[in-house]
């Protein structure tokens, strides 16, 4: 006979219930109420600057902390230096470049470093070579900025960028100077190093838990390995896919200390060619931060407080993108 279940023995198990339902909700929301307070505190902060600044602030080049030895004067009501003026437009290009840049290098190399570590290599030698790609992920952006000054810069500004220009400085974003090492180039592949060990690692553990079932389906209907994978198995791993990459892309545009030592820092440049100098808006607010403090009226630090906003609401948006394509993807059919 079945157990008989008391009244109060259902109360005692529908408190448990709600406290463990409690439990989760509270641990659930404390991520998106983390982000929702930042962001908060952000706008609350900036908000002189953003009311001074205006839709400039987003449409120039310029950054000018002023005459930090004139006496502050008092513009829309905001005590400011004279002089002073902030627009990060050379920023977000530098910002979405580098990304850019970064994510045509690491998205082929990862996915193709998935498949070969979950495809071709036996697997006593897998578990060795993933564990060395996941160390790459755990390497601090640090040593990944003082292997690029070090190796990179001089490497790519003494032979490879003058080699590229005479190659392929027909197309156009590649030809002119080659500078120094120092640049849009550099920031993008120092990036792309420290974003592959984010896809390959994802996308081989989905790879690897694929049913046997696909595989020998495919192969009794005469395909190979290779078409396997990549007819058979990869189409339903788009939105793993998607979301590894939305991944990288949030590591990309937040990464400050590797792209500030090998970006050459550029104030108000906007790069004539791939070349050229820039800075992101991450490595920005570190770099512009001890500058910021010397101005007495703290407009200078509110205002890298905008710029601090405006890159969370631009990876707030790049993972509204990612839901809406991971919804996509996840539709019958496509």
């Amino acid at each position: 006979m079945a157990p008989v279940t008391t009244p109060s023995r259902t109360d005692s198990l529908l408190r448990r219930v709600w406290r463990f339902r409690t439990l989760l909700a509270v641990t659930g929301g404390a991520l998106p109420a983390g982000v929702v307070a930042v962001v908060l505190f952000l706008a609350i902060y900036s908000w002189p600057a953003i009311v001074l600044n205006g839709t400039s602030f987003l449409g120039g080049s310029e950054w000018s902390l002023g005459n930090t030895y004139g006496d502050p004067v008092t513009r829309n009501g905001v005590m400011v230096l004279p002089g002073a003026h902030y627009a990060i437009l050379f920023l977000i290009g530098g910002t979405l470049l580098s990304t850019l840049i970064a994510m045509v290098v690491a998205v082929p190399v990862g996915v193709g470093a998935a498949i070969f570590l979950a495809e071709a290599v036996p697997g006593w030698a897998r578990v060795w070579l993933s564990l060395f790609v996941e160390l790459l992920a755990a390497i601090p952006s640090v040593v990944f900025g003082l292997w690029g000054y070090a190796v990179l810069i001089p490497l790519f500004g003494r032979y490879v960028f003058p080699a590229l220009t005479h190659i392929i400085g027909f197309i156009p974003y590649f030809g002119g100077p080659p500078g120094n090492g120092y640049g849009l180039l550099t920031a993008g592949l120092v990036l792309s190093l420290m974003i592959v060990p984010l896809i390959t690692a994802t996308l081989r553990d989905a790879i690897v838990r694929q049913p046997v079932s696909l595989r020998e389906s495919a192969a009794a209907m005469g395909a190979t390995r290779f078409e396997t994978v990549w007819v058979v198995i990869m189409p339903g791993l788009r939105t793993v896919l998607i979301g590894a990459c939305i991944l990288a892309i949030g590591r990309a545009l937040g990464e400050t200390m590797a792209v500030l030592m090998v970006s050459g820092n550029a104030l108000g440049y906007v790069p004539s060619n791939i070349y050229g100098p820039v800075s992101t808006m991450a490595s920005f607010v570190v770099s512009q931060l001890d500058s910021a403090l010397q101005d007495p009226t703290g407009f200078a630090v509110r205002s890298l407080a905008e710029i601090a906003l405006v890159l969370s609401l631009m990876s707030v948006v790049v993972n509204t993108i990612a839901r809406v394509m991971l919804s996509y993807a996840g539709q019958p059919g496509r």
